[in-house]
């Protein structure tokens, strides 16, 4: 048994409050989970689940772990190469020289210098609605929107054939490995396999052509990382490979979402939609605001290297830990009693942790706040009768948050 402190005593109304048990996997829990995380976070918020792991809620403990020395490298569905081999999979000094290499070319200034191309893309996609909703009657923005645009961008920063929906099915597949399965079935793993051995064929015979072919003016993301030196050291080309792939997965699934959550979350606050429309200074602020407000990405796990202190429980070296990210974002000790309500002028809404945090903060923060910012401003001002035309169904997903389509009237 883990060695446990005896937690701080709750005051109010908390007192009274029985110790919550949850289950992340029961029906229901996905289409809000919020409810769930509030019950936590007031009466048992460094929570052991019976399967074996803990799940740790409230945003200073949250920030604790996520800074902490503890690894992040565990076994997969498929004991994947890639996922083994992906930085986001890495403990230093792997991950320490990984991402030294990648940021090399993943800077600001090419993040910034993509703003163009994203407004271009949104607009193409805002026609696709249009024409969508002209001859149906109503329009899906995953569709349209949000699953081409992070997509078709990636595709653009690395030089490679913008064949979206070939990449979408392979993702959608590979997407499932991320998410925690007691047993995973021979189907999933042959699926998944399979989505990865030819997601691997394809990048590879593209870094061989780059490697082939003669050097352009304007080297696209693939081609510098197949350059990108530091001291000596290069990527090999599984690693290349494993990188491409991490984007991929964490770059389109996270911004697809993160885009669909956010415009739910307007469609059903019509008081902030309207005071977006009115306020494109706020675009900034508003991208942040809903990242916190419905995150696409609901945990990030931990394995302790040794005991953990978490809200007065000892948690032991050895655990496996899923920060809650979601939780914390709405913690009313952080963001005050309408932590709970959507407010696109939140003075600290940057506060969020969406893109994890120390060592292995999201590398791709910055395109994901550009992204949103341009997609959602642009999509409500050219619309400003956008409304919802049905019932929202979500993914059935723990870790990863989404509807599965956003059907539209504009």
């Amino acid at each position: 048994m883990a060695d446990r402190r005896i937690p701080a005593q709750p005051t109010g109304a908390a007192a009274t409050a029985r110790p919550y048990a949850f289950d992340p996997f029961a029906p229901g829990v996905s289409d809000d989970p919020y409810p769930h995380f509030a019950k936590l976070r007031a009466t048992n918020p460094v929570y052991e689940h019976p399967a074996g792991f803990w799940i740790v809620t409230r945003h200073a403990d949250v920030v604790d772990l996520l800074r902490a020395a503890h690894s992040v490298e565990d076994d997969n569905v498929t004991k994947s190469r890639i996922h083994a081999l992906s930085m986001m999979d890495q403990d230093p000094p792997d991950h320490t020289r990984l991402r030294r290499l990648l940021t090399k070319v993943f800077t600001e200034r090419a993040i910034n210098g993509l703003a163009p191309l994203i407004t271009r893309l949104v607009d193409e996609a805002l026609d696709r609605v249009e024409r969508a909703a002209a001859e149906h009657g109503q329009a899906d923005l995953v569709t349209e929107l949000a699953y081409p645009l992070p997509l078709l961008v990636i595709c653009d920063m690395l030089g490679m054939e913008a064949d979206y929906h070939w990449l979408r099915t392979r993702a959608e597949v590979l997407a499932h490995s991320l998410e925690p399965v007691a047993e995973p079935t021979p189907e999933l793993i042959e699926a998944i396999v399979t989505a990865e051995t030819e997601l691997v064929d394809r990048v590879a015979a593209v870094i061989e052509a780059k490697r082939r072919a003669p050097a352009p003016a304007e080297p696209d993301l693939l081609t510098q990382l197949i350059r990108a030196e530091d001291g000596g050291d290069v990527l090999s080309d599984e690693e290349l490979i494993a990188q491409v792939v991490l984007l991929y997965l964490a770059g389109y699934a996270t911004t697809m979402n993160l885009l669909a959550n956010g415009v739910v979350a307007l469609l059903r606050h019509p008081e902030q939609l309207r005071l977006l429309r009115e306020r494109p200074d706020l675009d900034g602020n508003a991208a942040d605001e809903l990242l916190r407000y419905d995150t696409s990405v609901q945990y990030s796990r931990r394995i302790t290297l040794a005991p953990h202190e978490a809200g007065g429980t000892v948690l032991p070296a050895g655990a496996t830990v899923l920060a809650g990210l979601a939780s914390a974002n709405r913690d009313e000790e952080v963001f005050g009693p309408t932590a709970a309500e959507l407010r696109l002028d939140r003075p600290n809404a940057r506060k969020h942790v969406s893109f994890g945090g120390g060592p292995h903060h999201c590398l791709g923060a910055a395109l994901a706040r550009l992204e949103t910012r341009i997609a959602v401003g642009r999509l409500v001002r050219r619309f400003d009768r956008l409304a919802l035309a049905d019932d929202i169904v979500w993914q059935r997903l723990m870790i990863t948050r989404g509807p599965v389509a956003v059907p539209v009237t504009v």
